[in-house]
């Protein structure tokens, strides 16, 4: 990579390299949205910013120079793809990353969700969202893989944190969050946005393992566990997402969202 190249690259902030690091593995700024718990919106500027920054136009061009200034092999590995088309490619007329994109993603919501910010490089969602459907581009999992992973100690976790939320135990709940959101936010901001955001669903009736997932994000990654819920005040099912972070040996929980 040339000088000056290499001195934008010291000018990217984390964040944006973080959203970087994702666009080179094959996400697009939707991808990147949904595994980061961010809006469209909130990517599109990281990836404009970025690319200013690193003198390019095109935002894989961007996280093509920064894979090579952090040791990577430009030309190496073929990008994971979802859906139809390669991810992270700018495409002529194509507006998820060059464009503005609208804050409140795909389908028409029917209600507002109550959000909490956290840190560690996550935004920690609560709330109800009454979307329509979006596809989803990968399989299910097998039986067997889901009963071998419905048994892993973060799916536990991310189980026993849940339970928590079902009994209304919300002080118990905050304890079992990462360190970096317990200190951007208060016990009585996580309280007041539990009561609102999953109070009404009622009791919780049933709740069987979906899948899970590693999220590879700096600096270790994470972890990523679905369940499919149902509640007693609601007619369709819900899907529970709970994003894990290894913190000190122990999992610790950095988003949740019930769709």
């Amino acid at each position: 990579m040339n000088a000056q190249a290499n001195e934008n690259f010291w000018a990217l902030t984390e964040k944006e390299k973080q959203t970087l690091r994702l666009i080179v593995r094959g996400h697009d700024a939707k991808s990147v949205a949904r595994s980061l718990g961010l809006s469209v919106h909130t990517i599109n500027e990281r990836l404009r910013d970025a690319r200013r920054k690193m003198a390019v136009s095109s935002s894989r061009e961007a996280a093509r120079l920064l894979l090579e200034a952090e040791g990577g092999d430009p030309g190496g590995a073929t990008p994971d793809l979802l859906g139809d088309r390669g991810i992270g490619e700018d495409a002529a007329g194509s507006g998820e990353d060059q464009g503005s994109a609208p804050i409140s993603g795909a389908g028409r919501a029917f209600r507002h969700p109550w959000i909490i910010i956290g840190g560690l490089l996550m935004t920690l969602i609560l709330g109800l969202l009454a979307l329509a459907a979006l596809p989803q581009a990968a399989s299910p999992p097998s039986p067997v893989a889901a009963q071998a992973a419905a048994h892993s100690e973060v799916v536990d976790s991310a189980r026993n944190f849940l339970a928590l939320i079902d009994q209304g135990r919300w002080e118990e709940s905050y304890r079992a969050t990462g360190a970096t959101f317990r200190k951007m936010n208060t016990v009585q901001v996580w309280a007041d946005a539990s009561e609102k955001g999953r109070v009404p669903l009622g009791a919780m009736v049933s709740r069987t393992f979906l899948s899970q997932e590693n999220l590879p994000a700096p600096p270790h990654g994470y972890e990523v566990v679905k369940f499919r819920t149902r509640f007693a005040n609601r007619a369709t099912d819900a899907v529970e997402t709970v994003s894990l972070d290894r913190e000190d040996g122990v999992w610790r929980i950095v988003g949740v969202t019930i769709d």
